[in-house]
């Protein structure tokens, strides 16, 4: 690892990642990551914004290419999304493209109807309700 790499930081605003230290924190607390999760979290830091196929994802954190029936990616990111959940709760970080990959995008969580109070439901939506 070079120096420059040695002093890399990936941040996404609470979330910083120093992959020289192995360490991922959120508002300052260690995240508990595996190896692998943290591999997959450093590479789609390292990437903002771009779909990162399944194929690419595995050859960059096992090392290998991909056999086709091989579901690791997508275990170690629902994994790592659940993680990321719990340290950084209304914040949505990899989102799926569907048959494409995965993309690290930091956006606040959407909220849905069943996580707002009834009293907060517009009178729009309870007719619906």
């Amino acid at each position: 690892m070079t120096s420059r790499n040695a002093k890399e930081k990936l941040r996404a605003g609470a979330l910083e990642v120093a992959p020289a230290a192995y360490t991922a924190r959120a508002d300052g607390q260690v995240i508990p990551l595996t190896p692998r999760e943290f591999e997959l979290l450093v590479e789609l830091m390292r990437r903002p914004d771009e779909v990162l196929s399944r194929e690419l994802l595995y050859e960059l954190c096992w090392g290998q290419p991909m056999v086709p029936s091989d579901r690791a990616v997508d275990v170690y990111v629902r994994k790592l999304r659940s993680k990321l959940d719990r340290a950084l709760p209304g914040w949505t970080f990899i989102h799926t493209h569907y048959r494409l990959g995965y993309r690290f995008s930091p956006q606040p969580a959407e909220v849905s109807d069943e996580d707002v109070a009834p009293a907060e439901i517009s009178e729009d939506k309870r007719s619906v309700l």
